[in-house]
């Protein structure tokens, strides 16, 4: 990680492989997006270090990202967090070229990595987070599972407000783990999904379920041990290891979006076959993920 330190800012130095603004598109596909602003070109996003709330105002200036911090100095400790939590956020230590140089052999992915040359997968740094919005998503569209986070965040997540305007956290799993099934079915979120979070809650409470021992497993005993949840299937699992835990091979084959993103590609007339997905899948081995994120960002061009 490459980052300059002034206090007050920071200055983070991404690769040459890096388009800001083809991920503020992808971080503004809602209007009803909660945990960030997208104003003038800029990104702004609450960040939590330890017990420190830190509102940061991102944009990119040449070749570097720079971060302003707009409710006060954070601790020297803050501030080189904040560098790490962007750093991932963009999964800046990805090598992008290399991807492009794999997929120009690829031909479906050859010209999707030439039109939306620099994006990255944008991350989501929290497990308990990436996990409860998977789960939130499980068999509704994706405007009501936004209006389902948005309730969720403002009846249990912390917020500053700055010149007026309010900025939110996502909830602490250590919160939602003392509230009961009724308190989130007020929410419109239904009894089953209920449960399935307020399990995951506490298992994070207890230490059972945890980002850094998730990170030490490798591919098949990460997914394991996500199926072992109630609520956590196969394409919850894969979405939470490409999002939150960085596998790059991960590949949720039964994803609606990727298939609708295949059959325009291929000119299909129909929806590929969960067979047809496993052997182009097969083909992108170790770039599954990014393969699966380059196809959700083509079906984006109809409504941006």
């Amino acid at each position: 990680m490459k980052w300059t330190d002034g206090q007050s800012w920071i200055k983070i130095y991404p690769p040459k492989e890096f388009s800001f603004d083809e991920c503020l598109l992808f971080l503004g596909r809602s209007d009803l997006e909660i945990l960030h602003e997208i104003k003038e070109g800029c990104l702004l996003k609450l960040v939590r270090v330890d017990e420190e709330l830190i509102l940061c105002k991102i944009e990119n200036i040449h070749e570097f990202i720079n971060v302003e911090f707009l409710n006060g100095t954070p601790s020297e400790y803050a501030r080189e967090k904040v560098a790490e939590y962007i750093w991932e956020w963009f999964e800046l230590d990805v090598d992008l070229a290399a991807f492009y140089e794999w997929a120009a052999g690829a031909s479906i992915l050859s010209g999707l990595t030439q039109k939306y040359e620099g994006l990255r997968m944008i991350s989501i740094h929290d497990l308990f987070e990436a996990l409860v919005w998977a789960i939130l998503g499980q068999q509704i569209n994706l405007t009501f599972a936004y209006t389902l986070k948005k309730r969720f965040v403002e009846q249990y997540g912390e917020s500053v407000t700055v010149n007026g305007e309010r900025f939110w956290l996502f909830p602490r799993f250590e919160e939602v783990a003392s509230i009961d099934v009724e308190d989130l079915r007020k929410l419109q979120i239904t009894g089953r999904k209920a449960e399935y979070i307020l399990g995951i809650a506490g298992a994070m409470k207890t230490g059972e379920l945890r980002k850094d021992s998730l990170m030490k497993l490798d591919e098949r005993q990460v997914r394991s041990t996500l199926l072992q949840y109630k609520g956590i299937g196969a394409w919850t699992a894969d979405y939470v290891m490409m999002k939150c835990l960085h596998v790059k091979s991960s590949f949720p084959i039964a994803d609606v979006g990727l298939q609708n993103a295949l059959k325009a590609l291929l000119g299909y007339d129909r929806k590929p076959t969960l067979e047809e997905m496993e052997q182009l899948s097969a083909k992108w081995e170790g770039w599954q993920g990014y393969a699966a994120f380059y196809l959700w960002r083509s079906l984006y061009d109809e409504t941006i």
